[in-house]
């Protein structure tokens, strides 16, 4: 059993698997680093400075005591961050549109082969298979 599973794991297609989710990770790391760090600044720029990540709609206040604890948080509907991760979606999907087409202008066109040449039609064979006949009689 335990040859099996060495045998499964050294397969190719498992190696490559694993590189692929290790360099997914990392190419998620810097588009997400990118969207969060660069973009997402300057969006906040041409919208007046606003991050969205502040903006909410308080369902309730927080109660704080009168030593200055919280005794009842504050129960709000954290909208910002949902349109932040919107546009990091958008974002992210075009640094990945970008990579990839980027990616595809690198790759060799595939060369289509000749076609085959195009054999007798029906026509054509059944009139020699006549033809063939007539001459044996």
């Amino acid at each position: 059993m335990l040859k099996e599973f060495r045998n499964f794991i050294m397969t190719g297609n498992v190696i490559d698997l694993a590189v692929a989710v290790i360099l997914a990770g990392a190419v998620g790391a810097v588009v997400k680093g990118f969207v969060t760090l660069v973009m997402m600044p300057i969006i906040g720029e041409f919208t007046g400075g606003v991050n969205f990540a502040d903006l909410k709609y308080v369902l309730s206040e927080a109660v704080v005591g009168a030593d200055g604890v919280v005794t009842k948080p504050e129960n709000a509907i954290m909208y910002g961050a949902w349109i932040n991760t919107i546009i990091s979606l958008v974002m992210i999907g075009f640094v990945l549109f970008i990579i990839v087409k980027a990616y595809n202008k690198t790759k060799k066109p595939v060369e289509e082969a000749p076609a085959a040449p195009a054999g007798p039609t029906q026509e054509e064979l059944l009139a020699e298979i006549r033809d063939a006949i007539k001459a044996q009689k």
